[in-house]
C-alpha cells in the first residue's frame, strides 16, 4: 500500500532522515538512494509518497520514495519543467562581468593578472560545483557549502553562476543564495577598493 507523509526529520549531508505518515502511525526511515527522482535534493517537510518494507531487524523503511508537493505547498510537476523556471540570467551576468574586466584591464592598463584571476577562481569553483552536483547524484561525499561560498568570496562567483545555470545546482536553494549573494557583494567591493588603489 501506498502511503503519503512528511519529512519530519532530514540530514542533507549524510543523505537520510524520517518521514512522519499523514493520520499519524508509526515514522518511517527513508534514505535518499529510495528517491525513484533525484532531480533535486530532498528537505524538511517535503510531502512524499512511499512504499513500506522491513529490514532484516523490522525496522520500517520507505521505498519508491516520490514528491507529493513541491516546496510551494502545490502538486509536483515535471523535472523538465520545474528546472526551467529559472529565469534569472546567470550565464549572461557571469559571462558579461569577466569580459568586462578583462576589456576594462585592457583599456586602463591595470594589471593582467586581474582579469585572469577571476577566469581561474571561476574555472576551479564550476569544477567543485560540478563534483558536488555529481557526489549529491551518486550520494557521495558531498562538497561542504562553505568551500563554495568562499570561493565565491575570492573571485569564483562569476563560475558559481555559469555553475548554477548550467548544472542547475544550488540555483534555488534558499538559504544559500542569500549567503552567495553577500559574498557576491563583498567581493564586488573588494574588487572597487583595488581599482581605486591600483588608479591611484
Amino acid at each position: 500500500m501506498r502511503l503519503q507523509g512528511k519529512l519530519s526529520e532530514w540530514d542533507d549531508a549524510r543523505g537520510f532522515g524520517f518521514v512522519q505518515p499523514n493520520g499519524g502511525g508509526e515514522r518511517c526511515f527513508v534514505h535518499i538512494r529510495a528517491f525513484a527522482a533525484r532531480d533535486r535534493r530532498p528537505a524538511l517537510g517535503d510531502v512524499i509518497t512511499y512504499e513500506v518494507q522491513r529490514d532484516a531487524q523490522g525496522r520500517r523503511n520507505a521505498t519508491q520514495v516520490r514528491f507529493a508537493l513541491q516546496r510551494g505547498g502545490t502538486r509536483g510537476t515535471p523535472a523538465a519543467e520545474r528546472k526551467g523556471r529559472d529565469i534569472f540570467p546567470r550565464k549572461t551576468v557571469a559571462l558579461l562581468f569577466l569580459a568586462g574586466v578583462a576589456g576594462l584591464s585592457a583599456w586602463m592598463h591595470w594589471p593582467m593578472w586581474l582579469p585572469a584571476t577571476y577566469l581561474g577562481v571561476s574555472g576551479v569553483t564550476y569544477l567543485f560545483y560540478w563534483h558536488d552536483k555529481s557526489a549529491a547524484r551518486n550520494d557521495r561525499q558531498r562538497t561542504p557549502e562553505k568551500t563554495l561560498q568562499l570561493l565565491a568570496l575570492f573571485g569564483g562567483w562569476p563560475g558559481a553562476l555559469f555553475a548554477q545555470s548550467v548544472l542547475r545546482h544550488k540555483n534555488r536553494k534558499t538559504s544559500f543564495q542569500g549567503v552567495f549573494w553577500v559574498a557576491v557583494v563583498i567581493n564586488l567591493i573588494a574588487l572597487t577598493w583595488l581599482i581605486r588603489d591600483i588608479a591611484g
